[in-house]
Formats: C-alpha cells, structure tokens, sequence
C-alpha cells in the first residue's frame, strides 16, 4: 500500500506545549469540524472507496479528542486563523497521525491498529454516503493525488488546506510519526499546487449526497444474512486480505441475483461481437455496428471482471455517470466493443444499446477499478464517431468508429492553421492534448478530426466517455463546424465550451444570427448563439455572445437553459450587451435573429428600432428589458 512511509512505531516525542484541556480540545474538535474531516478525508488512502473515505474521516475526527488533560505539541496551527491555538494544534495532530495509520498495510502477525479497521461507528444504515462531485479540475486534482502515498497527501493537504510553509509542514509530519518528512514534501511536489480547489465539495466529507446500497440484496436475503452473519464476518475478513491480487470477479461486490438473465450476463461467452464488415450492409449506422477490437478481446478473466464490476460495482470500483444516465447493470449480455491495453490500463468498453459503458483497472494487476457510463440512445453516424478510451497526462485517446478513415487534431482557435494527422492503429488514435483536463487561461482548443468518406466532423472532449459533436449554422439544419467559413464562425467561441463540461452534452452549434455595425464606426461586432444539446433532451444550454472586431474572444451577453432559443423548435433569439466606444460613451447594442421586425428596450434605459438591430446611448450598470417582435407578429423575450 502507498503509505508504507509511515514509520510502524511510536510518533517521535515533541517539545512540550501549554497543557491542554479536554474541554479546550473539544471546544477546538467542534468549531474546526468541517476543516479536521476534510483533512483526514484528504490524507487517507483512495483504496478505501469514497463512502467508506466519509465514514472514517468522521470517525476519525471524532475519536481524536484525548481522554484528560495532554501537553500540546509545539508544532505551529494553520497560518489564518488558528495562531496560537494549542488546542487545535492537538487534535490536527491526532486526526493526521491516525489518518495516516489506517493506510499501513495489514500484518498477519500483528494485530491491526483501531484506525485500520472499518469504523463502528458513525453508520447510516441502508445508504451510502460521498461528497458532491466537482469539475474536471476537481476530478483530476482526485486522480493525481490519488497516485501518491499518505505522507505526501498529508505533506499537501497541511500546504493546501492549512497554509503551512513547508517548515511547518515538516514539524507536523515528524510529529505524525512520518519516517521522511523531506521526502514527503519531495512527492508533494510532483501534483500542481491548485490549493484553492481542495475547499471544492469533491473534498468536503461534511456535504454529502446519499443513495441506497443494494436494495433487492437487503430485502432477500435478511434472514439468511442474520443466520449466516457470522460465516460471512470470517470469510470477508479472509477475503479482505492484501496479497490475494484479483479475484473472479475482480472489484465487484458479493452476488446477489441468481436468476438466468443475471448469470447470462456475467458469461464472457455470450457477449455480443458483431462482423467487422456489418456496418458497410447495416441499415444502422451507430454503436450496434462496431467490431469488437483490441488486444484483449480474448481474456475471458478480464472481460469477466468487467461484467461482473457492472453489474455489482464494490466500494474499491469509482463510478461515474453523465447526468441522466442510469448505472444498472445490463439486462442480458451486453456487446464488446473494446478490450485492450491503454497506456497503464486495461480497458474494456460495452454496450447495451442504450448506454456505453468504459471498465478500466490498473494492468499491474493492482485492487481497484472505475466505471464509467454514457447515455448514447438515439445515436446516429455522425455521433457514434467515437469513444474515449482514456485520459493520461492531459491527454486523451479515442476509439473510433469503423468507417472512419482518417483522423487528425485541430486547435479551434487557429482555423487557419490546418490539421495535424494523428496516428490509428486498430481504430485507436494516437494521443491528442485535452482541453477537459486543463486548468488555467485558454489559450488553445484542441478537438478531433474524423474523416467520414467525403465527409469530415469535429468532436470535442468534454470531461465525458463520448465526446460532443459540433456543428455550425441555423438551428434545424446545420452543417459540421469543419468547413472554413463554420471555424472562423467557432474561433472567438471556442473557450465557452468550458461552459459545459461533465454536462453529459451531445452536440454544441454556434449560428452567427446576426451582424451590427458599431456606433464609433470601428467596424462590425458579430453575434452568435451556441446551443448545447444534452443526450437526455432536457438540460440544453444557451449562450449569446457578442465579439468585436480584433477581439481573441467572444463576450456571453446572455445565457439560459431549458430554454427552445437558437433551437430546432424555436430559431429565434434576443440578446442585448452593454458596451463602450473607445470615446468612452456607453451604449446599449442588442440584435434578435434575421426575422425579428422590431426591439424595445424598457427599464434602466429606453429606445426602439424597427429592425433586428437596436443601439441606443446608456449608462454603465444600467439594466434594460428587451422585448422583440418577429416579422409573423409573434413576440420575443430577451436571452437571460
């Protein structure tokens, strides 16, 4: 296990502090609840699963008030905040010392310390309970500190989270019983310091979102389970063992169905495999069409694991879903698509006919496991191009689809500067950089380029297992985003797709509805709306945006959701922004798509125009409410 730098004897003593008092310790344990939790959240190792993470991280925090009154370590308290504090300093030192304890790896001839066990208590029974998800950003920082062992996570946790200087970081690791301090904060290093995302709710054990544990396995098989309470107590503690590797069914938890459905859809043997040749003589053009391909397809072990992970995912397996998307197991034997090997992972991906679903575990044949679902019903060729087979060191590798015969990488936001030829072997591209998994100013936008016959489309990462097509043009009928005139329509706009990560999003178009001279004569500003589409039909996003000449990007001047604006039911927007000339004079700009006849601005400021176009002189900070009127008499609202 990752946190063998501990060192297995006792912290060594520190200079004695002020004495404090258990009523002091508790008075600091309650008011910094939330801070110790997450801390031991933080530190204690990801193999544990996130709800059993939440249940010991509490536990923790709870049990390290002392018993009497107890010399405080002279190891300095968070920078903001805490100075001082004796009593805090105290109980953070114990949360961290016993935080870092239930990461040592069992002894079969030693009996395991209180904080390697599951914790008695607090217990919910019936539900399992993890914190909220974060962004991509989140989500990545998760994976990365994942990788390193409890030391580091506590050397970067106590800079993060308490604003330590590495100083003072050093003396609370020692006082940890950590055996190398130094090379703690050494590892630390290896994970970029995006501290301000360790307050994110993908951190926070104390705001949690719950859902049921298995709820047929409770009802039929109460009595049984109180008969046999016992036998299984001894054999999961058995089975729960280090050294053991894979089992049959890998990550997944106990069976609880015997029926044959069930069973049939655990039997590598009976997945579904299509023709390579069936989609050139299918009358469907989507996932039921595609080979199975890799160089796993074979390993029955492997692909049984992933049958049986889905079905019953156990609390070492991470799973993930876009909104929308239910994560049941399958309801008979699903299809391959994929079994293979990517990069540091093996890989599998099925497919049930409504949903995608990614199985990955590490090939060193370590514990643990995620699973990834994506709703794709209603797929058509277009988006059924490709599927994200992973995600290492920013960048991304995809499977494509049978009739794609080329693919390449383009930068969104340099439409002139053509595509670069990516590699496929077996379907597989070459890896490309991600814009889902990077965090700081855009500066670039790399999407997909997949050669279709005589056509070509473009598909973007958005932090999800299929990636959204783009397109451009009026709502209804739109083209792919791949033509010349449709990327320089996409360059000021590329960045906003950020909007809409991890949203389970299915297309985006950007419709130029518009075009308004500038009232200093400088030149035109163009107006565009793009619209995300979600595969689950409501949830659609909409964004008008408003660029200048000469600038890199595009403003949002409105945005809604779950709104028909810019869509195939409704083409039609309003939208309105607030600008100033280079002389310093304020005005109110505001356009409707090609249809409207007229524009009304009301409120903060006033003024009219019989067309599809309004500029009217205002204030900075002025609210104006925008009423239009369409050429067939009908009314329209302004984008929110």
């Amino acid at each position: 296990m990752q946190s063998q730098d501990v060192a297995q004897r006792p912290a060594p003593s520190s200079p004695a502090g002020p004495v404090v008092d258990v009523e002091q310790a508790e008075a600091a344990l309650v008011e910094h609840y939330p801070r110790l939790v997450r801390l031991a959240y933080l530190v204690l190792p990801p193999g544990l699963g996130r709800s059993r993470r939440v249940v010991t991280a509490h536990a923790l925090t709870q049990r390290a008030l002392p018993r009497n009154r107890t010399p405080a370590p002279v190891i300095p308290a968070q920078s903001t905040g805490r100075d001082g504090d004796p009593g805090y300093a105290l109980v953070r030192l114990q949360v961290l010392r016993t935080a870092l304890e239930a990461g040592l790896p069992l002894r079969r001839k030693a009996w395991p310390k209180r904080s390697q066990l599951p914790p008695l208590l607090p217990q919910v029974w019936g539900l399992k309970l993890f914190p909220r998800s974060g962004g991509a950003d989140e989500l990545a920082l998760d994976q990365r500190l994942s990788t390193l062992s409890g030391p580091a996570r506590a050397a970067y946790a106590l800079r993060g989270l308490e604003r330590l200087a590495d100083d003072g970081a050093r003396k609370v690791l020692t006082a940890a019983g950590v055996a190398d301090p130094d090379g703690a904060l050494l590892e630390a290093d290896g994970v970029p310091a995006q501290y301000g995302l360790l307050d994110s709710p993908e951190f926070d054990p104390c705001s949690l979102q719950a859902r049921p544990t298995d709820l047929m396995r409770r009802r039929q098989h109460l009595k049984a389970a109180l008969a046999a309470g016992a036998a299984l107590l001894v054999c999961g503690a058995l089975l729960g063992l280090p050294g053991e590797g894979w089992g049959p069914d890998g990550a997944a938890a106990p069976p609880y169905a015997r029926n044959p459905a069930a069973q049939a859809a655990l039997d590598p043997a009976k997945l579904t495999r299509v023709d390579p040749a069936a989609w050139q003589s299918s009358a469907r053009t989507d996932f039921s069409v595609w080979p199975a391909r890799g160089d796993l397809t074979g390993d029955s072990a492997l692909l049984r694991r992933a049958l049986a992970v889905w079905a019953r995912p156990g609390e070492r397996v991470q799973v993930s879903a876009t909104p929308g998307t239910l994560s049941g197991g399958p309801a008979g034997p699903p299809q391959l698509l994929y079994a293979g090997t990517v990069d540091a992972a093996h890989v599998v991906i099925l497919y049930d006919g409504l949903r995608l679903a990614r199985y990955a575990e590490p090939k060193d044949g370590t514990q643990g496991a995620a699973l990834d679902f994506a709703r794709v019903d209603g797929a058509d060729r277009a988006e059924a191009g490709a599927v994200v087979l992973g995600r290492t060191d920013g960048n991304v590798r995809y499977l494509t689809a049978p009739w794609v015969s080329k693919a390449g990488e383009r930068d969104l936001l340099k439409p002139g500067s053509g595509a670069m030829d990516l590699a496929l072997t077996d379907g597989v591209t070459a890896p490309l950089a991600s814009p889902a998994l990077r965090s700081g100013p855009c500066t670039s936008w790399n999407v997909l380029q997949l050669a279709d016959g005589k056509r070509t489309r473009l598909l973007s990462d958005l932090g999800e297992l299929v990636p959204a097509r783009l397109t451009s043009g009026r709502p209804g009928s739109p083209g792919e985003a791949s033509g010349a005139a449709a990327l320089r329509t996409w360059q000021p706009y590329a960045c906003s797709l950020g909007t809409v990560r991890s949203a389970g999003m299915r297309s985006v178009n950007a419709w130029a509805f518009n075009e308004q001279p500038l009232p200093d004569a400088s030149g035109s500003a163009a107006w565009v709306c793009t619209r995300a589409e979600t595969w689950r039909g409501g949830g659609a996003r909409v964004l008008a945006q408003f660029h200048t000449p000469g600038g890199r990007y595009g403003a949002v001047a409105a945005k809604a959701e779950n709104v028909p604006a810019c869509g195939a039911r409704d083409p039609h927007v309003l939208a309105g922004v607030l600008w100033k000339s280079e002389a310093g004079i304020w005005y109110l700009l505001a356009a409707g798509s090609r249809r409207t006849a007229s524009i009304r601005a009301t409120g903060g400021i006033n003024g009219s125009a019989r067309s599809s176009l309004l500029t009217v002189p205002g204030e900075q900070g002025a609210r104006a409410e925008l009423k239009g009127t369409l050429r067939d008499g009908r009314s329209l609202g302004g984008l929110r």
